[in-house]
């Protein structure tokens, strides 16, 4: 019971500063870019390019990740070697992306795109080997859903507080530092910091109770695991979706405040309120999965999702109809976040009795895959409209045309509620992992080790 309660909390505390410095980034970079640095048009065209095919590239390349870390094999076991040196390889290229090294121009898109890599190939490595940790701490799935669950709180924890936190925080900074590049500067110093420590309670107190035999997975191997898994491919085609749709959102959000809503100082009210939204949906999961399959509440979660989005549309200017169209959507959101982890969770056992082999490093690859390529879809999605309907040239809500903002709920809001939508579909579609499949995976997977 010790050790449960040990993983569980070193597990789920480890995510509360990595989600801080990834809200950071993949939700305020750009407007980092367009509002503190001022790049030019033609600029923020190029590095969203160079966002988008990056994210893309390296999506590609988790999988492959997922190799590196399951053949491993040393004293400290496969995953605590890439968690340290991926948070200390990501810290620094975290605090290089928010550093003034006197760079500017097309100079500076140069500089970006060498810093935004190292950035991206460190997060994969610490990202793949802590989440395919998850499966090797437990195979009972009421126990996964306690370990996810405490993750995702601290995760949302750490998100909410950046999302929450920015406009004061660098504000206050800003007036105390003498300059916005040094507020966000030193913002992002704190965040890296945070998630070292936080890191740390993963590495000392998570303990891995699933004892896989030693193996190796040859790369030419990878995408034949992956492929042969058919319901990980489900869950990771609908997660792309529903995922894409999210980050558009929530990447849109600041940009919504300051030029369509008219009152940027209104943003952190309404991401607290999204906030603690979400925590009390991730808290309450494992009560109302006592009850309810995880099949009705990924249709009732979408369908809050969507309903949030149809509010979201007709609330105009009203604060009170944008809070309740976001308790809809983050309600929603809240659980899918978990089934997501659930849902790749089982795959790992899925396919070891499928194909004989436990591939949890290759199989969890995809969440981040999930993640990054969702994340490239938004930033593609955003720059564009960032552009194209004049948000980048700007100063207020007055220099917004009626086509502008009619461009930019488009893209807000209807785009991603009909990624979710079809997200839901394609599950219903493929996804066959219920809870009695799963329990009698899993006894045929005990069955076959106690005859060996």
């Amino acid at each position: 019971m010790r050790n449960a309660a040990g993983s569980r909390w070193g597990f789920g505390l480890g995510t509360l500063g990595r989600d801080m410095v990834a809200a950071l980034v993949s939700l305020y970079l750009m407007f980092y870019l367009t509002d503190v640095l001022d790049i030019s048009g033609a600029q923020l065209g190029v590095i969203t390019t160079i966002l988008v095919v990056m994210r893309v590239f390296d999506a590609v390349n988790d999988p492959v990740m997922g190799v590196i870390v399951d053949n491993t094999h040393t004293r400290w076991g496969k995953f605590r070697p890439w968690i340290f040196w991926g948070a200390l390889a990501w810290a620094v290229a975290t605090l290089l992306m928010f550093f003034d090294f006197g760079a500017d121009g097309w100079g500076y898109v140069i500089a970006f795109t060498v810093i935004y890599l190292v950035y991206e190939v460190a997060y994969t490595i610490n990202d793949i080997a802590f989440w395919s940790m998850l499966p090797a701490l437990t195979k009972d799935q009421k126990e996964r859903e306690k370990i996810a669950g405490v993750a995702r709180i601290c995760a949302n924890i750490g998100l909410f507080s950046v999302v929450v936190g920015l406009v004061p925080i660098t504000a206050a900074l800003t007036e105390a530092l003498g300059s916005a590049e040094a507020a966000w500067f030193a913002l992002a110093a704190a965040l890296v910091v945070i998630m070292l420590v936080f890191q740390m309670f993963t590495l000392v107190f998570a303990r891995e109770q699933v004892a896989a035999e030693p193996q190796s997975t040859p790369l030419r191997e990878l995408f034949q695991v992956i492929w042969r898994n058919d319901q990980l491919m489900w869950v990771t085609l609908a997660m792309i979706a529903y995922m894409a749709g999210y980050l558009i959102t929530t990447s849109f959000g600041l940009y919504y405040f300051k030029y369509i809503f008219g009152d940027e100082g209104a943003y952190p009210i309404f991401a607290a309120v999204l906030g603690v939204t979400q925590i009390v949906a991730l808290a309450l999961f494992p009560v109302v999965s006592k009850r309810l399959t995880r099949g009705r509440i990924h249709l009732i979660a979408t369908l809050l999702s969507v309903a949030g989005y149809a509010v979201f549309w007709l609330s105009g200017t009203s604060l009170g109809l944008v809070g309740v169209a976001g308790v809809l959507l983050f309600t929603g959101q809240g659980a899918i976040q978990l089934l997501l982890v659930m849902f790749i969770a089982d795959s790992v056992e899925y396919g070891e009795w499928k194909l004989g082999r436990r591939n949890e490093s290759v199989t969890f690859s995809l969440q981040p895959f999930i993640y990054k390529l969702g994340n490239a879809i938004a930033s593609g999605v955003v720059g564009a409209t960032v552009i194209a309907s004049g948000i980048d040239r700007a100063a207020g809500p007055a220099d917004v045309t009626a086509e502008g903002a009619g461009l930019f709920k488009v893209a807000m809001l209807a785009l991603p509620a009909a990624l979710m939508a079809a997200s839901w579909l394609i599950m219903r579609a493929g996804y066959r992992l219920d809870e009695d499949t799963y329990a009698g995976i899993v006894a045929d997977l005990e069955e076959r080790h106690a005859t060996r």
